[in-house]
């Protein structure tokens, strides 16, 4: 599922996948995106690439191209892939960098950037 926060400029993607499934915020005012994947019980976090991330304003079109209209191609489709590397639990100073909906996902676990 996805939740749009136009007004806090940031959107929650919940997915529920059995041993797959991940919690995912793109927050547009920090300029950063965390997924928690709850099979490896870890954070990795992204900077926002506008080149490849829409917009705020593009995600609800896209959700709902994605939604109504599975197979026509959309060239804002996006795939990441994590490398693992250092890991982190994040200090008060990462929190402010990354804002406080990422904290409330990660806090506690560790981060990969």
């Amino acid at each position: 599922t996805m939740t749009i926060h136009n007004e806090k400029n940031f959107v929650e993607v919940h997915v529920r996948s059995g041993r797959y499934s991940s919690d995912t915020i793109f927050d547009y005012s920090s300029g950063y995106i965390a997924t928690r994947l709850f099979s490896r019980k870890a954070c990795f976090i992204l900077k926002i690439n506008k080149e490849y991330i829409p917009e705020l304003k593009e995600m609800g079109r896209l959700a709902f191209e994605r939604q109504t209209m599975k197979k026509i191609y959309s060239p804002n489709n996006v795939w990441v892939e994590f490398q693992s590397g250092h890991s982190l639990l994040g200090s008060l100073k990462e929190w402010l960098l990354y804002g406080k909906h990422i904290k409330q996902l990660c806090t506690g676990l560790p981060l990969y950037q």
